[in-house]
């Protein structure tokens, strides 16, 4: 009977040796199990050329470099850039001007297309300044198409921020260039606010571009000879054609006077202002501020304006009532064009003429 129960304990106890062994055997085989997907995962993680070989890698890699140049660009974008220097190095001097007939709007627009609706900025530097070109027009398409021609890629040259505005007279009354100037001042400075003004007539197309379309700590006058003088200045106190002058200097001289229809004595009335306001008139070199006159006839409603010498025997009484704070007119339309913005606009008539 003592053998029995000894037997029996005996074999109790090697169940629970056998089921304890199973168990250990089990642990062994499922830690076997994870320890070849560990390293397998770790191989793959260490390998990415395995990726790359299956092609999957390649996407990757793309995207990683398409999102570095991204932020590339932007960081490029936000840094400030240099001011231009104060002598471009683009200038090229005198240059022979050419004035084809076959010439079309399409021609000089495939030439300036970094000219976005009239205006232009350097894309490598800052410019110096930001000069509005207001050219006065009407009945003269072919000048202007030779002027935008030249006159493009001659401020380009020059690394200015510009725009060029062209104030067209609507209607058949006489032509009043400095009208059209005082409103082409007001509408500019409503797109923004303008270091420089130059006054610009359609008529006339500089020869080189070291004569600088940029104002200085006095007005300026740009056209010291042109071809049809024999390249010399008019007269002494000639101040037409083309000059420059700061949007506080104009203001400065309430503007063109309003009252000079027709031809002639509107750029003699500004120089009296300007000596008024005791400021004086600067001009570049004979050799450099030279221009060519496209030929033409009298324009029909420009004729000459007999009453210009008695106009400008009142120009001390009259400067701070006729001019920017007395212009009235009416925009009809403002359209920007590729090259130029061209404001068309209602400015009356004479008085004699209502």
């Amino acid at each position: 009977m003592g053998i029995f129960p000894f037997m029996s304990k005996l074999m109790r106890k090697g169940k629970y040796l056998f089921l304890l062994l199973l168990c250990l055997c089990v642990v062994a085989w499922i830690a076997t199990f994870s320890s070849d997907d560990g390293v397998k995962t770790a191989q793959e993680e260490l390998n990415p050329l395995d990726d790359v070989k299956s092609g999957g890698g390649f996407r990757q890699l793309e995207l990683e470099s398409e999102m570095m140049q991204s932020i590339e660009e932007r960081v490029e974008e936000q840094l400030p850039k240099h001011s231009c220097p104060e002598r471009s190095p683009l200038l090229r001097g005198s240059l022979k001007l050419s004035f084809e007939p076959s010439l079309t709007i399409e021609q000089v627009e495939s030439v300036n297309e970094e000219v976005v609706e009239g205006q232009y900025n350097p894309s490598d530097c800052t410019a110096r300044q930001s000069v509005a070109i207001l050219i006065p027009h009407r009945n003269r398409e072919k000048h202007l198409l030779y002027l935008l021609y030249h006159l493009h890629p001659f401020l380009q040259r020059q690394q200015l921020h510009y725009a060029i505005y062209v104030i067209h007279q609507a209607g058949d009354a006489t032509f009043n260039r400095a009208k059209l100037l005082n409103v082409g001042y007001l509408e500019a400075l409503k797109d923004q606010n303008w270091d420089c003004f130059i006054f610009h007539d359609v008529d006339l197309v500089p020869e080189n571009d070291h004569n600088l379309y940029m104002c200085g700590e006095q007005p300026k006058h740009l056209v010291v000879g042109r071809n049809s003088t024999g390249y010399k200045l008019r007269y002494k106190g000639y101040f037409g054609g083309v000059s420059a002058m700061t949007t506080e200097q104009f203001h400065k001289v309430n503007g063109f006077p309003n009252s000079y229809w027709g031809w002639g004595g509107e750029d003699d009335d500004l120089r009296i202002r300007v000596q008024l306001q005791k400021m004086s008139i600067i001009r570049p070199s004979p050799e450099v501020a030279r221009y060519t006159m496209v030929f033409h006839k009298r324009d029909s409603g420009n004729q000459v304006n007999k009453d210009r010498m008695q106009l400008l025997r009142r120009t001390h009484h009259m400067w701070m009532k006729d001019g920017l704070n007395s212009c009235s007119y009416k925009v009809v339309s403002i359209d920007r064009a590729p090259l130029f913005i061209n404001i068309t606009v209602d400015i009356g008539q004479p008085e004699r003429d209502r």
